[in-house]
């Protein structure tokens, strides 16, 4: 088994406490380990992501509706 490190990361303050309980952090750490290893092709959420936007596209969500929502989103923050 690979050797553990211990990182620091900001989370927001709902994450934090969250990752108060070990086993949640011991399985989050677990899944950034594996999205971070390079394999071949791109990191599974890139992937992920892109397959999300493939699809928005082709149901007619553009960047600049994406752009006005988080600008709304963000405004009403």
């Amino acid at each position: 088994m690979p050797a553990i490190v211990e990182v620091s990361i900001p989370v927001d303050p709902d994450a934090a406490v969250s990752l108060a309980d070990s086993a949640r952090r011991e399985s989050v750490g677990r899944i950034v380990s594996r999205m971070l290893k390079p394999g071949p092709g791109l990191l599974p959420l890139v992937e992920a992501i892109e397959r999300l936007k493939t699809d928005a596209q082709a149901r007619g969500l553009t960047d600049e509706i994406v752009d006005q929502e988080l600008a709304a989103y963000n405004a009403g923050s």
